[in-house]
């Protein structure tokens, strides 16, 4: 059975892929934007045959862009909203639906949120993607 942390791993390897974009698979001290944090949510255990399944986790993840001009800022927020092309979020996640052999199968569900965030002294903008993880 995969751990946490390696599905944690796997979605920050598959968003790494998106040009530009730092990625965490652990929740950062600091921001450097822009940036996605993955972060667990909720784990439902033993989702089919008594144990001899799998687990569903379900992640967010939080994409967090600078806000120096708000028009820029939500242009790029954007991007990564798109269902598809280069800085999309969901295509970067189900590039490896498998997240290197460690899931069965995982997918963007949802756009959770999108709006602004404090970070200490900063306001950033951030939109945050539901992602459901299947493992055994």
């Amino acid at each position: 059975m995969a751990t946490l942390s390696e599905l944690r791993a796997g979605l920050a390897t598959n968003l790494a892929t998106v040009s530009g974009l730092r990625t965490s698979a652990t929740i950062p001290d600091q921001v450097t934007p822009p940036m996605a944090v993955v972060m667990p949510q909720t784990i439902t255990y033993d989702t089919s045959f008594a144990r001899a399944g799998g687990d569903e986790f379900e992640f967010a993840v939080t994409v967090i862009v600078g806000r120096v001009d708000e028009r820029t800022a939500q242009n790029r927020l954007d991007a990564y909203c798109s269902s598809s092309g280069a800085s999309s979020i969901k295509a970067a996640i189900e590039k490896d639906k498998t997240l290197g052999g460690k899931a069965f199968d995982c997918r963007v569900t949802s756009l959770r949120s999108y709006n602004q965030i404090i970070v200490g002294d900063t306001t950033y903008l951030s939109a945050e993607f539901v992602v459901q993880v299947y493992s055994a």
